[in-house]
């Protein structure tokens, strides 16, 4: 066998090994053995080992390779849809893609030593890629302002866990939707913001039905202004 052929041989056995550690990961956690996803995989132990000296380097690799996937897709998504719809796109996909790795995910958060550095890099091209999507889409007035990378990192997270615990994946895919929706500034079929429709209610002071500016966050007003606001307080006190 040649030199090249070796090469390309031994990139194949690497990409068996870490599609086969993927999937029993998922199955049955991070505790699958090297010798058992070996034996799945089809190849030697040594062969595992090779590639993969210990189950710390496999368990990084396997999600660097699944966040690589994931900045490969923000930048399919930015060449094909318009801003907002990326956003959404994007962050669907990888909620659905995230949904079954939860116990790879708990690896992160119960060592501190995480991200090791090849996980780190991956973890930063993605968030790059990500942020130029929600730069892109903001700049185009379809996503909230107020919005950061780690505001949609976060809800991918929290949506991924919801996708996974749920008994019905339909309801659970409703469910994420109605997370997303938040986020768009304008209605549309797809997004609707419920924040947006407050703007066009109307609401008046109790004290002397002045017309009040309704704001689309924080506590409603219930006056118009500190004067109604004391005379408010000095009937109820004298009451």
């Amino acid at each position: 066998m040649t030199a090249t052929a070796e090469r390309a041989d031994s990139r194949r056995n690497r990409e068996i090994v870490l599609r086969t550690a993927a999937r029993l990961f998922a199955e049955d956690g991070p505790d699958v053995t090297l010798s058992r996803i070996a034996q799945r995989a089809g190849v030697g132990a040594g062969t595992v080992h090779r590639h993969f000296p210990s189950k710390e380097i496999l368990v990084e690799a396997v999600l660097a390779e699944h966040v690589e996937s994931l900045a490969a897709a923000a930048d399919r998504w930015a060449a094909h849809a318009a801003p907002g719809d990326a956003v959404y796109g994007l962050l669907l996909e990888v909620i659905e893609k995230s949904a079954g790795r939860q116990p790879l995910c708990d690896v992160l958060t119960a060592d501190r030593g995480w991200p090791r550095t090849h996980l780190a890099g991956s973890v930063v091209r993605f968030r790059d890629a990500l942020d130029r999507l929600l730069g892109n889409a903001q700049r185009a007035g379809a996503i909230r302002s107020d919005v950061q990378v780690d505001d949609l990192c976060a809800l991918t997270v929290g949506a991924a866990t919801l996708v996974a615990a749920h008994r019905n994946r339909s309801r659970a895919t409703r469910l994420v939707r109605l997370l997303l929706d938040s986020l768009r500034v304008t209605e549309s079929p797809v997004f609707r913001d419920s924040v947006s429709t407050r703007r066009h209610e109307t609401a008046h002071c109790v004290e002397c039905g002045t017309r009040l500016h309704v704001h689309p966050t924080g506590r409603p007003a219930r006056y118009c202004g500190p004067t109604c606001r004391q005379r408010a307080r000095r009937r109820r006190t004298a009451g």
